[in-house]
């Protein structure tokens, strides 16, 4: 990640923001999608207590390595320049999903991953560096193999996913790269407590930053064990407000001081709070799911597919146009990364946090 990839999206960040504000105002549908994901599969080989990919009695047809060059042009035709972030199931377990990150360098797509850490083997962090991504996501839940490995179902997965961070630091050093390198802990009723040891980890691996996300219910486990209860709370927050003063302080946590906060809320189910909405999901997500269909949150049904349909038709359509509405006058308290509404001053923030992880660890690696 470089400044000037900063300076595109926070432009077209910022030019939406107007179309939200207009949208919200006047019901004129000036916007365009700013924040892409992609899910490239629903296989995994790790079992994660809080994920049901691994549960799943079937799967739907994914989209080829072919079928989602296809699907990305028809994206960049609508947009332009954009960044997407992939992800799954386990991206690296699916055939030529480097070949489709090399693919988006060379078609001016900012790619990013997130990865369980499982398959980053010196040979795949080689070709990942040289397809030079946006960043590197790696799921992370303990600062130990123990807890860690119990809460992703993968005996030996930490040390794995601990090489591989080896290998891709090295790599990134040795090609000339500067793209981040993110730690994604899934915060839950297991590994709460360890969080700012999980931080001080993370900066002693010599990764950019850690960015908490909180556990949702999807799972028996994240009814029966793994959700932080009321009983709990008043030392979560203690944790979080720990965690604020580390970033005070200047460690690498990448989520902003508002959003930590409302964990605690996230956990009590409450509603979002008054200065939180509208939701503004609907008018700059864009959710390309493995079978190709688009959704623009993940709590509301598909509305199109790229396989069928171009990504501008898609967007302006009438069933993202009934999703969207639906989507501005939800109240759900959406806290899991990819959902959060981060303000356009807290995303400046990130980003200048990111160049930050960048430089320290270019300082760390020539001392």
């Amino acid at each position: 990640m470089d400044v000037s990839r900063l300076a595109v999206l926070a432009w077209k960040h910022t030019v939406n923001a107007a179309a939200e504000e207009i949208y919200l105002r006047t019901g004129h549908d000036h916007t365009k999608p700013v924040a892409f994901y992609g899910f490239v599969n629903e296989h995994c080989n790790v079992k994660c207590r809080y994920c049901e990919f691994w549960r799943l009695k079937h799967y739907v047809k994914e989209m080829t390595i072919p079928q989602w060059q296809t699907a990305l042009s028809s994206v960049k035709d609508f947009v332009g320049e954009f960044s997407i972030s992939f992800s799954g199931g386990e991206p690296f377990i699916k055939p030529g999903f480097v070949d489709l990150l090399t693919w988006c360098n060379q078609n001016g797509i900012s790619a990013g991953v997130t990865t369980n850490g499982s398959a980053m083997t010196a040979k795949n962090a080689a070709k990942v560096v040289a397809a030079n991504p946006f960043n590197v996501n790696i799921s992370v839940d303990a600062p130990y193999a123990a807890l860690h490995d119990h809460l992703r179902g993968y005996d030996g997965l930490f040390d794995k996913l601990s090489n591989g961070i080896r290998y891709l630091l090295a790599e990134r050093d040795r090609q000339g790269k500067k793209f981040p390198i993110t730690i994604k802990p899934t915060v839950n009723a297991k590994n709460f407590r360890l969080l700012p040891e999980l931080v001080e980890w993370a900066v002693g691996m010599g990764v950019s930053c850690i960015s908490p996300q909180p556990v949702d219910r999807w799972t028996p486990e994240t009814y029966d064990e793994l959700w932080i209860e009321e009983a709990d709370l008043p030392e979560f927050e203690r944790v979080i407000e720990r965690l604020i003063a580390m970033q005070e302080a200047g460690a690498p946590i990448l989520t902003p001081p508002a959003l930590m906060r409302l964990m605690a809320d996230h956990f009590r189910e409450k509603k979002a709070p008054e200065e939180a909405r509208p939701c503004r999901v609907g008018l700059r997500n864009f959710f390309i799911r493995a079978d190709g269909t688009v959704a623009l949150c993940s709590f509301f049904p598909a509305v199109g597919s790229l396989l069928e349909t171009s990504a501008r038709d898609i967007w302006y359509g009438e069933k993202a146009q009934e999703i969207r509405r639906q989507t501005v006058a939800c109240d759900r308290l959406c806290l899991m990364t990819c959902l959060s509404q981060k303000t356009l001053k807290d995303k400046v923030r990130m980003g200048v946090r990111l160049l930050r992880g960048q430089e320290r660890n270019a300082v760390a690696q020539s001392a």
